[in-house]
Protein backbone atom coordinates (compact mmCIF):
# COMPACT_ATOMS: atom_id res chain seq x y z
CA UNK A 1 0.00 0.00 0.00
CA UNK A 2 1.50 3.24 -1.01
CA UNK A 3 1.67 6.68 1.14
CA UNK A 4 -1.25 8.00 -1.40
CA UNK A 5 -3.37 5.46 -1.03
CA UNK A 6 -2.93 5.50 2.93
CA UNK A 7 -3.58 9.44 2.95
CA UNK A 8 -6.88 8.32 0.50
CA UNK A 9 -8.18 5.75 3.10
CA UNK A 10 -7.47 8.41 5.73
CA UNK A 11 -9.31 11.06 3.70
CA UNK A 12 -12.72 8.45 3.35
CA UNK A 13 -12.19 7.40 6.57
CA UNK A 14 -12.76 11.30 8.21
CA UNK A 15 -15.85 11.63 5.17
CA UNK A 16 -17.38 8.29 6.95
CA UNK A 17 -17.88 10.14 10.11
CA UNK A 18 -18.48 13.70 8.61
CA UNK A 19 -21.40 11.23 7.40
CA UNK A 20 -22.22 9.76 10.46
CA UNK A 21 -22.19 12.61 12.25
CA UNK A 22 -24.65 14.86 9.87
CA UNK A 23 -26.84 11.60 10.00
CA UNK A 24 -27.10 11.55 14.28
CA UNK A 25 -27.92 15.57 13.41
CA UNK A 26 -30.63 14.78 10.81
CA UNK A 27 -32.38 12.31 13.29
CA UNK A 28 -32.06 14.68 16.23
CA UNK A 29 -33.70 17.29 13.87
CA UNK A 30 -36.39 15.12 12.48
CA UNK A 31 -37.65 14.32 16.26
CA UNK A 32 -37.56 17.32 18.09
CA UNK A 33 -40.21 15.97 20.37
CA UNK A 34 -37.91 14.74 22.68
CA UNK A 35 -34.59 15.20 24.29
CA UNK A 36 -32.29 12.53 23.09
CA UNK A 37 -29.44 12.98 25.76
CA UNK A 38 -32.15 13.75 28.43
CA UNK A 39 -34.33 10.29 27.38
CA UNK A 40 -31.12 8.14 27.30
CA UNK A 41 -29.07 9.29 30.25
CA UNK A 42 -31.34 11.02 32.75
CA UNK A 43 -34.99 8.38 32.47
CA UNK A 44 -32.97 5.62 31.09
CA UNK A 45 -35.24 4.95 28.45
CA UNK A 46 -34.38 1.38 26.54
CA UNK A 47 -37.31 1.52 24.50
CA UNK A 48 -35.90 4.52 22.61
CA UNK A 49 -31.91 3.34 23.05
CA UNK A 50 -33.45 0.33 21.04
CA UNK A 51 -34.62 2.25 18.17
CA UNK A 52 -31.65 4.30 18.31
CA UNK A 53 -29.42 1.41 17.75
CA UNK A 54 -31.37 0.19 15.03
CA UNK A 55 -30.93 3.27 13.15
CA UNK A 56 -27.43 3.84 13.33
CA UNK A 57 -26.92 0.56 12.26
CA UNK A 58 -28.75 0.86 9.46
CA UNK A 59 -26.80 4.24 9.05
CA UNK A 60 -24.07 2.17 8.75
CA UNK A 61 -24.89 -0.11 5.89
CA UNK A 62 -26.04 3.11 4.44
CA UNK A 63 -22.75 4.73 4.09
CA UNK A 64 -20.55 1.70 3.86
CA UNK A 65 -22.97 0.84 1.00
CA UNK A 66 -21.81 4.23 -0.58
CA UNK A 67 -18.10 3.06 0.36
CA UNK A 68 -18.14 -0.03 -1.18
CA UNK A 69 -17.01 -1.14 -4.40
CA UNK A 70 -14.35 -0.90 -6.48
CA UNK A 71 -12.53 2.79 -6.68
CA UNK A 72 -12.92 5.63 -9.26
CA UNK A 73 -10.14 7.90 -7.53
CA UNK A 74 -10.51 10.00 -4.23
CA UNK A 75 -11.98 12.62 -5.32
CA UNK A 76 -14.44 9.73 -7.11
CA UNK A 77 -15.25 8.29 -3.75
CA UNK A 78 -15.47 11.15 -1.60
CA UNK A 79 -18.36 12.58 -3.93
CA UNK A 80 -20.09 9.33 -3.90
CA UNK A 81 -19.70 9.07 0.16
CA UNK A 82 -21.45 12.19 0.30
CA UNK A 83 -23.73 12.16 -2.47
CA UNK A 84 -25.13 8.55 -1.64
CA UNK A 85 -24.32 8.36 1.75
CA UNK A 86 -26.56 11.59 2.54
CA UNK A 87 -29.26 10.72 0.68
CA UNK A 88 -29.70 7.30 1.73
CA UNK A 89 -29.67 9.07 5.27
CA UNK A 90 -32.54 11.13 4.32
CA UNK A 91 -34.19 8.29 2.91
CA UNK A 92 -33.48 6.00 6.26
CA UNK A 93 -35.42 8.70 8.31
CA UNK A 94 -38.31 8.73 5.91
CA UNK A 95 -38.89 5.02 6.71
CA UNK A 96 -38.99 6.02 9.94
CA UNK A 97 -42.43 7.54 8.95
CA UNK A 98 -43.67 4.47 6.61
CA UNK A 99 -43.28 2.67 10.29
CA UNK A 100 -45.22 5.24 11.88
CA UNK A 101 -48.12 5.87 9.54
CA UNK A 102 -48.48 2.61 7.39
CA UNK A 103 -46.65 -0.63 9.73
CA UNK A 104 -47.59 0.37 12.88
CA UNK A 105 -50.54 2.58 12.31
CA UNK A 106 -52.55 1.67 15.29
CA UNK A 107 -50.91 3.83 17.45
CA UNK A 108 -48.56 6.90 17.76
CA UNK A 109 -44.62 4.99 17.57
CA UNK A 110 -43.07 8.53 19.34
CA UNK A 111 -45.69 8.42 22.07
CA UNK A 112 -44.64 4.73 22.59
CA UNK A 113 -41.32 5.20 22.91
CA UNK A 114 -41.16 8.43 25.07
CA UNK A 115 -44.68 8.17 26.85
CA UNK A 116 -44.66 4.54 27.66
CA UNK A 117 -40.96 3.53 26.92
CA UNK A 118 -42.12 0.33 25.04
CA UNK A 119 -39.43 -1.53 24.12
CA UNK A 120 -41.56 -3.94 21.79
CA UNK A 121 -41.99 -0.82 19.86
CA UNK A 122 -38.48 0.37 19.95
CA UNK A 123 -37.13 -3.30 18.85
CA UNK A 124 -40.03 -2.90 15.30
CA UNK A 125 -39.16 0.57 14.74
CA UNK A 126 -34.84 -0.19 15.37
CA UNK A 127 -35.93 -3.23 13.28
CA UNK A 128 -37.39 -1.27 10.05
CA UNK A 129 -34.59 1.09 10.14
CA UNK A 130 -31.74 -1.77 10.02
CA UNK A 131 -33.67 -3.51 7.35
CA UNK A 132 -33.69 -0.20 5.47
CA UNK A 133 -30.04 -0.33 5.82
CA UNK A 134 -29.54 -3.58 4.11
CA UNK A 135 -31.87 -2.53 1.63
CA UNK A 136 -30.56 1.15 0.90
CA UNK A 137 -27.28 -0.70 1.42
CA UNK A 138 -27.14 -3.49 -1.86
CA UNK A 139 -28.97 -0.23 -3.93
CA UNK A 140 -26.23 1.61 -3.23
CA UNK A 141 -23.46 -0.24 -3.35
CA UNK A 142 -23.66 -1.63 -7.09
CA UNK A 143 -22.85 0.22 -9.96
CA UNK A 144 -26.21 2.12 -10.41
CA UNK A 145 -27.68 5.46 -10.35
CA UNK A 146 -29.64 7.59 -7.93
CA UNK A 147 -32.81 6.39 -9.59
CA UNK A 148 -32.09 2.57 -9.13
CA UNK A 149 -30.83 3.25 -5.45
CA UNK A 150 -34.57 4.97 -5.17
CA UNK A 151 -36.57 2.49 -6.80
CA UNK A 152 -35.26 -0.16 -5.05
CA UNK A 153 -35.94 1.65 -1.26
CA UNK A 154 -39.54 2.34 -2.67
CA UNK A 155 -39.44 -1.48 -3.14
CA UNK A 156 -38.06 -2.39 0.21
CA UNK A 157 -40.37 -0.25 1.93
CA UNK A 158 -43.35 -1.67 0.03
CA UNK A 159 -41.91 -5.69 0.88
CA UNK A 160 -41.67 -4.32 4.58
CA UNK A 161 -45.17 -3.53 4.46
CA UNK A 162 -46.33 -6.60 2.67
CA UNK A 163 -44.08 -8.98 5.24
CA UNK A 164 -46.12 -7.10 7.96
CA UNK A 165 -49.08 -7.76 7.08
CA UNK A 166 -48.09 -11.14 6.23
CA UNK A 167 -46.70 -11.51 10.08
CA UNK A 168 -49.76 -10.48 11.04
CA UNK A 169 -51.57 -12.86 9.72
CA UNK A 170 -49.74 -15.77 10.34
CA UNK A 171 -49.05 -15.51 13.86
CA UNK A 172 -52.44 -16.02 15.65
CA UNK A 173 -52.41 -12.82 17.97
CA UNK A 174 -52.67 -9.38 16.88
CA UNK A 175 -48.80 -7.48 16.75
CA UNK A 176 -50.06 -4.33 17.37
CA UNK A 177 -52.41 -5.17 20.13
CA UNK A 178 -49.51 -6.90 22.42
CA UNK A 179 -47.12 -4.54 21.20
CA UNK A 180 -48.70 -1.73 22.36
CA UNK A 181 -49.42 -3.65 25.70
CA UNK A 182 -45.68 -3.81 26.00
CA UNK A 183 -44.89 -7.14 25.14
CA UNK A 184 -41.47 -6.95 24.07
CA UNK A 185 -41.50 -10.63 23.22
CA UNK A 186 -43.78 -9.95 20.24
CA UNK A 187 -41.75 -7.03 19.23
CA UNK A 188 -38.49 -8.58 18.78
CA UNK A 189 -40.10 -11.22 17.07
CA UNK A 190 -41.81 -8.37 14.62
CA UNK A 191 -38.40 -7.12 14.05
CA UNK A 192 -36.64 -10.28 13.43
CA UNK A 193 -38.95 -11.03 10.33
CA UNK A 194 -38.44 -7.40 9.02
CA UNK A 195 -34.60 -7.27 9.13
CA UNK A 196 -34.35 -10.95 7.88
CA UNK A 197 -36.37 -9.64 4.82
CA UNK A 198 -34.39 -6.30 4.34
CA UNK A 199 -31.35 -8.80 5.00
CA UNK A 200 -32.11 -10.79 2.11
CA UNK A 201 -33.73 -8.28 -0.54
CA UNK A 202 -30.58 -5.98 0.63
CA UNK A 203 -27.85 -9.06 -0.56
CA UNK A 204 -29.48 -9.28 -3.61
CA UNK A 205 -29.70 -6.19 -5.01
CA UNK A 206 -25.87 -5.53 -4.22
CA UNK A 207 -24.65 -5.97 -7.42
CA UNK A 208 -23.93 -4.09 -10.30
CA UNK A 209 -26.81 -2.85 -12.44
CA UNK A 210 -27.06 -4.32 -16.05
CA UNK A 211 -30.82 -3.65 -16.94
CA UNK A 212 -34.03 -3.67 -14.96
CA UNK A 213 -34.55 -7.33 -16.35
CA UNK A 214 -31.47 -8.45 -14.97
CA UNK A 215 -31.17 -7.10 -11.44
CA UNK A 216 -34.81 -6.44 -10.58
CA UNK A 217 -36.32 -9.82 -11.41
CA UNK A 218 -33.81 -11.88 -9.12
CA UNK A 219 -34.85 -8.88 -6.18
CA UNK A 220 -38.55 -9.40 -6.90
CA UNK A 221 -38.26 -13.29 -7.05
CA UNK A 222 -36.47 -13.40 -3.72
CA UNK A 223 -38.85 -11.25 -1.83
CA UNK A 224 -41.74 -13.80 -2.83
CA UNK A 225 -39.40 -16.54 -1.44
CA UNK A 226 -38.77 -14.69 1.63
CA UNK A 227 -42.35 -14.10 2.14
CA UNK A 228 -43.23 -17.76 1.45
CA UNK A 229 -40.99 -18.83 3.82
CA UNK A 230 -41.59 -16.49 6.53
CA UNK A 231 -44.40 -19.07 8.31
CA UNK A 232 -42.40 -22.08 7.13
CA UNK A 233 -39.45 -20.92 9.33
CA UNK A 234 -41.96 -20.26 11.80
CA UNK A 235 -43.07 -23.32 11.86
CA UNK A 236 -39.49 -25.00 11.93
CA UNK A 237 -38.73 -23.01 14.73
CA UNK A 238 -41.67 -24.03 16.26
CA UNK A 239 -40.94 -27.87 15.92
CA UNK A 240 -37.33 -28.51 15.96
CA UNK A 241 -35.84 -25.49 18.23
CA UNK A 242 -38.31 -25.75 21.14
CA UNK A 243 -39.57 -28.54 21.15
CA UNK A 244 -42.87 -29.15 22.98
CA UNK A 245 -43.46 -25.91 23.12
CA UNK A 246 -45.15 -23.54 21.57
CA UNK A 247 -43.81 -20.28 20.20
CA UNK A 248 -47.38 -18.49 20.34
CA UNK A 249 -47.83 -19.91 23.92
CA UNK A 250 -44.71 -18.14 24.85
CA UNK A 251 -44.87 -15.04 22.82
CA UNK A 252 -48.55 -14.05 23.94
CA UNK A 253 -50.66 -16.60 25.68
CA UNK A 254 -49.03 -16.51 29.40
CA UNK A 255 -48.76 -13.58 31.91
CA UNK A 256 -45.12 -12.75 31.47
CA UNK A 257 -43.86 -12.88 27.82
CA UNK A 258 -40.96 -15.01 26.50
CA UNK A 259 -38.50 -12.88 25.62
CA UNK A 260 -35.71 -16.02 24.95
CA UNK A 261 -38.37 -17.63 23.06
CA UNK A 262 -38.64 -14.32 20.98
CA UNK A 263 -34.96 -14.23 20.60
CA UNK A 264 -35.13 -17.52 19.03
CA UNK A 265 -37.67 -16.72 16.27
CA UNK A 266 -36.02 -13.41 15.78
CA UNK A 267 -33.00 -15.53 14.98
CA UNK A 268 -34.84 -18.46 12.85
CA UNK A 269 -36.19 -15.78 10.20
CA UNK A 270 -32.70 -14.14 10.25
CA UNK A 271 -31.15 -17.68 9.22
CA UNK A 272 -33.25 -18.47 7.02
CA UNK A 273 -32.94 -15.26 4.48
CA UNK A 274 -29.30 -16.27 4.74
CA UNK A 275 -30.02 -20.00 4.19
CA UNK A 276 -32.20 -18.63 0.90
CA UNK A 277 -29.42 -16.52 -0.25
CA UNK A 278 -26.60 -19.12 -0.09
CA UNK A 279 -28.54 -21.83 -1.96
CA UNK A 280 -30.91 -20.49 -4.22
Amino acid sequence: MSFTEILSGIGLLLGFFAVFFIGKKVNDLWHREYDLNEELVKKDNAALALTLTGYYGGMLMTVGGALHGPSGGFISDIGNLFLYGLSGIVLLNISWLVCDKLLLYKFRVADELIRDQNQGTGAVAGGVCLATGFILYGAITGEGSFVTMLAFWASGQALLLVAGWVYNRMVPYDVHEEIEKDNVAAGISFAGALIAMGMLVGLTAAQDFESWHETYVPFVVYSALGLAALPVVRWLADKVLLVGESLSDEIARQEVPNVGAAYIEAFSYIAGALAIYWCV
